[in-house]
């Protein structure tokens, strides 16, 4: 009756194991440790930076724990925060001798001090948030008006290639502000280029004014339209945000939008403000412009004369100089996706790039025009900027689709495809709130989130023990198994553990008891019923259990409420929540009663139960005679 067969017993172990070895990482704790990444997306990270700086450590006199080399930048962990230091600025020294033009970012970070043989097995920490581990948090401010001036510019060309295209004269196009000036010599012509435009701009609205003996058009962007391009400027900045902070390896990082025009950022673990800032900083913008051919411009790349008027000089990756015209063609808005891949023909390796519409067309015409002259692509950092490439035009190229060649190996093509793809800023931002949480100040809240866990563990056990007894301790057992479960979980989906997290903790631990207490209680009852000891554990669990499961399931739709509409402290609260409650379901009732059975279950003859006082009540006295 009150037996387990042999594989619950073996599906009980395993998960005993598992939760062990994947919860095991999480006490070893945090290191002080050092962060090599590349500062600009040119400058690859990899296994000779390693070697370099195992070498600046060596001569520097400094021992590391140890120095490993993940995707994106080399690690060095060290035992003490003086150490950390002290390796910081010898490999910064190393590293970057001009800073004002540095290529790598040196940074202090937290590395996790598990041991090697369990990260083999894939077992590594939970990520602790901002709050408990320490970092930066930063709001950023969206220039908004600089997105719509900046879309007011790139329309203004778009009005004047339809215009040439449909042969309609005009005097002039200008941009002021965030509306666009046309200006005309009749009302006729007027008229005709107004037709146009509110056909092919659905965006723009006009007004039309004459101005002293010529007639000037006047198209804004309408306010839907103008909310539609502020939104999409934000989600771009977001997104090109996650690119180059993801790039750089940092743990979890938060990125979200606050508000119509703020994002905030925290990145856990980075405790240098300055290099946090300079990793926000860090976004590429890219431009495509034809390469100056004329002789004035070959002598210039030599040295031998000044650049001509209308170029402009920039170094390849190579160091050599190329003279590129000023003029803008595309920019990395009209870049919808950038992929490596190999040439059908020559089988060389290439970039396929991918255009929208617009940036289709006008590659199209571009070509058309300029067949065997170069085209340089161009990628701007922090203000300077670098010829990715400068490929010769074949033919016309259309229908949005283009292929850059020359020479390139396939880790060079994968490189170029990588600083394409990391998009551009649609809009500039700055800074407006800055904070810094140092990791002493992490460790408080990871010590206070611990007593309030422990502490309540310990009250439910003494508790469940005094009213219980023997069976008060099973619960107070499959309760520690329920919280051994729940860390290992969050350590194996590597889910983010805040200090909201940590109260969800503490309120699973209340909660997950509500089911021992059910079934202790049913048990009781059946005893006081004139159940047998063996027949009131069998019904106590079978019919505390339709109880249980739906006091369960109410709960996790709330959790899953939190989940699905909530955000940043709600959702990291409500993950916990949930995973706790699932663990709860196994470690209740189906552990539990692994060990009910397995110490009552082999006797046969058994008159009592150790779960407390059972309290019948009196039998009636029958009322004496009169």
């Amino acid at each position: 009756m009150n037996r387990y067969p042999i594989w619950k017993y073996t599906v009980i172990v395993i998960a005993l194991v598992v939760g062990f070895l994947y919860t095991l990482p999480n006490f070893f704790g945090e290191a002080p440790a050092v962060q090599v990444s590349s500062a600009k997306v040119t400058v690859k990270v990899d296994s000779s930076t390693k070697s370099r700086v195992e070498e600046i450590l060596k001569s520097a006199g400094i021992s590391a724990d140890f120095v490993a080399l993940d995707a994106t930048s080399v690690k060095a962990r060290f035992g003490d925060t003086e150490t950390q230091l002290k390796a910081k600025d010898a490999i910064q020294k190393a590293l970057i001798p001009e800073p004002a033009n540095a290529g790598y970012v040196v940074a202090l970070n937290l590395l996790s001090r598990s041991p090697t043989w369990l990260t083999s097995l894939h077992a590594f920490p939970m990520y602790l948030g901002l709050d408990l581990r320490g970092g930066v948090h930063f709001m950023l401010q969206v220039d908004m008006q600089a997105a719509l001036a900046k879309k007011a510019e790139s329309l203004s060309g778009d009005i004047r290639t339809s215009l040439r295209e449909k042969n309609v004269r005009h005097s002039g196009i200008s941009r002021n502000g965030q509306t666009i000036e046309v200006r005309f010599r009749d009302m006729a012509t007027l008229s005709s280029a107004k037709s146009l435009i509110l056909d092919l701009f659905t965006d723009l609205q006009t007004v039309e004014a004459p101005d002293g003996t010529e007639f000037k058009l006047t198209a804004s962007i309408k306010p839907e339209a103008a909310r539609r391009v502020q939104d999409q400027s934000l989600k771009q900045n977001i997104t090109t945000l996650h690119n180059r902070i993801n790039e750089l390896g940092v743990a979890e990082p938060v990125i979200q939008q606050q508000g119509l025009d703020r994002i905030v950022v925290q990145l856990p673990g980075v405790q240098d403000t300055a290099k946090a800032k300079d990793i926000l900083g860090r976004t590429a913008t890219l431009e495509v412009r034809m390469v100056d051919e004329s002789s004035e411009a070959r002598a210039a790349e030599g040295g031998a004369a000044a650049v001509p008027f209308g170029s402009e000089r920039y170094l390849e990756r190579n160091s050599q100089p190329v003279i590129v015209k000023k003029q803008v063609i595309l920019t990395g808005e009209n870049l919808t996706d950038a992929q490596p891949g190999f040439d059908s023909q020559t089988q060389e390796a290439v970039v396929n790039l991918t255009l929208d519409a617009k940036g289709a067309r006008i590659f199209r015409d571009v070509t058309r025009e300029s067949v065997g002259k170069r085209m340089a692509i161009l990628l701007f950092e922090k203000g300077k900027g670098e010829v990715v490439t400068a490929p010769v035009i074949r033919s016309e190229i259309g229908g949005g689709r283009v292929q850059i060649s020359g020479r390139m190996t396939s880790m060079e093509a994968n490189d170029t495809a990588l600083l394409l793809r990391a998009g551009s800023l649609a809009a500039p931002m700055e800074i407006i709130e800055e904070t810094t949480i140092g990791p002493s100040l992490g460790a408080e809240n990871i010590a206070k989130g611990f007593n309030s866990v422990t502490y309540g563990f310990a009250a439910v056990a003494v508790f469940m023990c005094v009213y219980y007894v023997l069976f008060g301790m099973f619960s107070s057992i499959s309760l520690a198994v329920n919280l051994l479960l729940l860390v290992a979980v969050l350590s194996m989906l590597q889910a983010t553990l805040t200090l909201p997290g940590m109260a969800a903790m503490a309120l699973v631990l209340g909660m997950a008891i509500d089911s021992n207490v059910l079934i202790n209680e049913r048990v009781r009852e059946e005893l006081r019923n004139g159940a047998s000891a063996q027949a009131a554990i069998n019904a106590g669990y079978d019919r505390a259990w339709a109880t249980i499961l739906d006091s369960n399931v109410t709960t996790l739709i709330a959790g899953l409420a939190l989940l699905a509409f909530g955000s940043g402290p709600v959702r990291g609260f409500a993950v916990v929540h949930c995973l706790g409650i699932l663990t709860s379901m196994f470690s209740g009732v189906f552990f539990s009663r692994g060990l009910v059975n397995l110490w009552y279950g082999r006797k046969n003859r058994l008159k009592s139960l150790s779960i407390g006082t059972v309290w019948r009540p009196e039998a009636e006295t029958p009322a004496a005679p009169k």
